[in-house]
């Protein structure tokens, strides 16, 4: 049974793969990290990774970007496995995600769900089959709590998507202020926050007289955590040093 150390127990993510790990027989949650070190499930909760005196198998974070610099002391120091399942982080954070995997096993993925997955792998044939012909544009649909925009799942497709391409592709932002034609190898991506939405991702081609979508809906955070969960037991079998995503897993 896989011992995991879960980062960002108290917040949503954190809740529903606590609860999710609960009916499970192959994996247990042995302590968790929080701001809020208050005690919700039969785990201790900690505000710092060093306060925790035992060694689990690896760490799973569904927290926030600012717990990565302890994170990856943390885990340098002990020598342990990280899953980052969190978004939001700045080039110079990801820089020090990629440093940190010349010595340890990381797994990262701006997304855990299978389906996102699929719909990845799909806009990459998309986009190598329609090329030049069809406009790509990205919307994203997230609760009123989210604080990044856009998502980083929109970003994964939008990279997905410009890797596939027949040319460079620009991503824009925000078109507010602009009064231009689109440039046709530009990619749009817009964000929607409101009300409860887990998560929803769409994909428009728009070619002439016709239009191709591509999309995802989360009924539940409940598909995020088993995903994640899945990523943990994985990465808890990996002892090889390097950057892990969902296409290693799947292909284990």
């Amino acid at each position: 049974m896989q011992k995991i150390l879960l980062s960002g127990c108290n917040g949503r993510m954190g809740r529903a793969v606590a609860a999710l790990c609960a009916d499970r027989r192959d994996a247990y949650i042995v302590a968790g990290l929080d701001m809020d070190t208050e005690k919700r499930f039969d785990f201790p909760v900690y505000a710092d990774p060093m306060e925790y005196g035992g060694r689990p198998h690896v760490v799973l974070d569904f927290s926030a970007p600012a717990a990565l610099p302890s994170l990856l002391l943390y885990c340098r120091e002990k020598t342990l496995p990280l899953v980052l399942a969190t978004t939001g982080y700045d080039e110079a954070q990801q820089a020090a995600v990629r440093a940190a995997a010349a010595e340890i096993p990381i797994f990262q993925s701006g997304n855990m769900s299978l389906g996102i997955n699929l719909l990845l792998d799909l806009v990459r044939r998309a986009c190598a089959v329609l090329g030049e012909g069809f406009d790509v544009e990205i919307i994203e649909k997230h609760h009123n709590q989210k604080l990044d925009a856009p998502s980083g799942t929109a970003l994964m497709i939008c990279r997905a998507a410009a890797e596939s391409l027949p040319y460079e592709a620009r991503p824009v932002y925000d078109r507010h202020g602009q009064r231009a034609r689109r440039d046709p190898h530009e990619i749009g991506l817009h964000a929607v926050r409101g009300g409860s939405i887990v998560g929803e991702h769409s994909v428009l081609f728009a070619g002439h007289h016709e239009v191709i979508e591509i999309s995802h809906s989360a009924g539940s955070r409940e598909v995020f955590a088993a995903g994640a969960l899945r990523a943990a037991l994985y990465l808890a079998g990996v002892t090889r040093p390097g950057l892990y995503g969902m296409d290693d897993m799947l292909r284990a």
